[in-house]
């Protein structure tokens, strides 16, 4: 297994499956699924171990296109953990008959153009960064993550997780990490790691209904929700429409944790001290933000998210969040604007008062 060590964010390994749902799968009593689930969770540790500790120098830094356009490059890790794996297609190449590396290809394009000609940014890095991504990672491996420096996706098991590739919101919450670690860089733990979870789903769903070309009434506001084996127990894995409801009673996830108010607000220490839980109070902000304000969000809020995001810092928190958002939407769109009046509101709604 190769480290990669490029320099930017605090903890580099971002995945979108978090501890809490592998856990509960792991304890579910299915043979397979269960041990699966166990050895998901030994790789990221694995992997964050390697890195904090080792600092082993990367093989496959983060290069730069040689052209202004995007430039992409597809890896096939061929079912083993030992990365990047096979250069099975770069940018302009035809396609190699394989649904993953064509979606993977696909979709990290489409993320690329949605920050260039929505956000203006050249890449993650704002310098014209190649998009690398490593497909058919590990044996029914149930996960996808960004590393610092590429994209990494699993096969899924079958049984509850299907391709990793099939989402194209997922990618672009992955790749999102990206441009946070190269801007507010915000910290991995308690509120700014719910903070870099939410800026994940928030532009994972804008690039989907920018694609799209969905206004805020008639869009799907789901995380996820082409990974999992549909059953009634579950259809996402996060909804900031309704954080709480994505599976219920499920026999093999549980119960979605995500709050939708700070009053109800996870306290504890496990997945970094909730980032993939916490998330759900600013997501649901954004949400009854959008659709309050109507029309398509990725013109308006996501403008106003977008820049906010780069004028965080590291350690700031909700309500930080809170007023850098309406004060960057009273200098976009004017300070008695319905677009200040809806921020304002959406993050009321949601117990965090500037």
């Amino acid at each position: 297994m190769v480290a990669i060590n490029d320099g930017c964010g605090r903890d580099r390994l971002q995945c979108i499956i978090p501890p809490h749902m592998l856990e509960n799968i792991a304890a579910s009593g299915h043979p397979e699924l269960g041990r699966w689930a166990r050895e998901a969770l030994l790789r990221s540790l694995e992997i964050r171990a390697v890195r904090e500790a080792v600092r082993v120098p990367p093989r496959m830094p983060a290069r730069r296109a040689a052209t202004a356009g995007k430039h992409r490059l597809v890896y096939d890790a061929g079912g083993s953990f030992d990365l990047p794996g096979q250069l099975v297609r770069s940018e302009g190449e035809p396609e190699t008959g394989d649904m993953a590396v064509r979606e993977a290809y696909r979709h990290t394009g489409t993320v690329w153009e949605f920050f260039r000609k929505v956000c203006d940014r050249n890449s993650l890095d704002g310098k014209g960064m190649t998009l690398a991504s490593c497909v058919h990672i590990g044996r029914n491996y149930s996960n996808a993550f960004w590393d610092g420096s590429r994209m990494g996706f699993g096969d899924g098991d079958g049984v509850l997780f299907r391709r990793f590739t099939r989402s194209i919101e997922v990618v672009g919450h992955e790749l999102t990490h990206g441009v946070i670690s190269f801007s507010s860089d915000l910290r991995y733990h308690g509120e700014p790691g719910a903070l870099n979870e939410h800026f994940g789903d928030v532009f994972g769903v804008l690039v989907r209904q920018w694609k799209h070309g969905q206004e805020v009434a008639g869009a799907d506001w789901t995380i996820g929700s082409e990974l999992l084996v549909r059953a009634p127990t579950r259809r996402a894995l996060r909804d900031l429409s309704a954080p709480g409801t994505a599976y219920r009673d499920d026999p093999f996830l549980g119960n979605d944790p995500q709050p939708g108010h700070w009053d109800d607000r996870y306290r504890g220490d496990t997945d970094n001290g909730g980032v993939h839980i916490n998330s759900g109070i600013p997501n649901h902000a954004f949400y009854r933000a959008a659709v309050e304000l109507g029309g398509r969000a990725w013109e308006t809020l996501g403008s106003v998210w977008y820049q906010s995001l780069l004028l965080l810092k590291a350690d700031d928190r909700f309500r930080d969040c809170a007023e850098v958002t309406e004060r960057e939407a009273a200098r976009q769109f004017g300070i008695r604007s319905r677009e200040v009046r809806c921020v304002r509101r959406g993050w009321r709604a949601v117990g965090i008062v500037v």
